[in-house]
């Protein structure tokens, strides 16, 4: 109810920049700089096993942080487009123009019923758009699913977050012919999700995907959570 009610409101009411609530636009010309930062790698301090090579558009900090969660958590569906034209600005930048797929990573099942959206599976999906449209084959494969429940990530710490991922994931249903492009010669495996924070996330992805023979050499993120030692942040992931 809450995405319907922020959907149509979006529609009707003139539109407040998401990253410092200036008024007239979706998001305005300084806060899209900063959501578009400087795609960069950033790996988590430490790095979990079997992580990918992790590619973030910016840092989640100010603008950035505040459109994300106000398309996430918010029910602001519109910033789905400057979020995904970011994410697709950090993959161009991680593969440069080879080849790509994009798995996004699975939502947990209450969490897209509270959302009323898948909000990563449309990231990667208009991201592929926008990279196609720059002249690189480039698609988006749904192969991966949640296995069973886990808890909320808020608040865990790095070990706490592994075992709370812990097998989590697993192929969907009806993901062979997805599988079978991600194993095409020259395709580059690209995991997406909209933050990455200790990469538990990321690394159980990753080796899901290796368990099913098809391995992923990157990560791309919209934004990459800075580390301060054990301090808690507000994102599940």
């Amino acid at each position: 109810m809450v995405y319907v009610t922020t959907a149509l409101l979006d529609l009707v009411l003139p539109p407040r920049c998401a990253g410092c609530d200036a008024p007239g636009v979706l998001v305005c010309a300084r806060c899209t700089a900063e959501l578009r930062g400087e795609p960069a790698r950033r790996m988590p301090v430490p790095s979990p096993p079997g992580l990918p090579d992790c590619w973030s558009a910016t840092v989640y900090a100010g603008a950035a942080r505040r459109a994300i969660l106000a398309y996430k958590e918010h029910g602001r569906t519109a910033l789905a487009h400057p979020l995904a034209g970011a994410l697709a600005l950090a993959a161009g930048t991680a593969v440069g123009g080879h080849p790509v797929v994009l798995v996004p990573v699975p939502s947990a099942r209450p969490a897209l019923r509270r959302r009323g959206h898948d909000p990563v599976a449309r990231l990667a999906v208009l991201a592929a758009g926008y990279l196609r449209a720059a002249g690189w084959p480039a698609s988006a494969a749904q192969v991966l699913a949640q296995r069973r429940r886990v808890a909320d990530q808020a608040g865990l710490n790095a070990l706490q977050r592994a075992e709370n991922l812990s097998s989590a994931f697993r192929l969907a249903p009806g993901a062979g012919a997805s599988m079978a492009a991600l194993l095409e010669s020259g395709t580059v495996i690209v995991l997406v999700d909209d933050v990455v924070t200790t990469g538990a996330t990321l690394a159980e992805a990753a080796r899901t995907l290796r368990a099913a023979g098809a391995e992923s050499a990157v990560a791309v993120t919209v934004a990459a959570t800075r580390r301060r030692g054990r301090a808690r942040d507000d994102h599940s992931r």
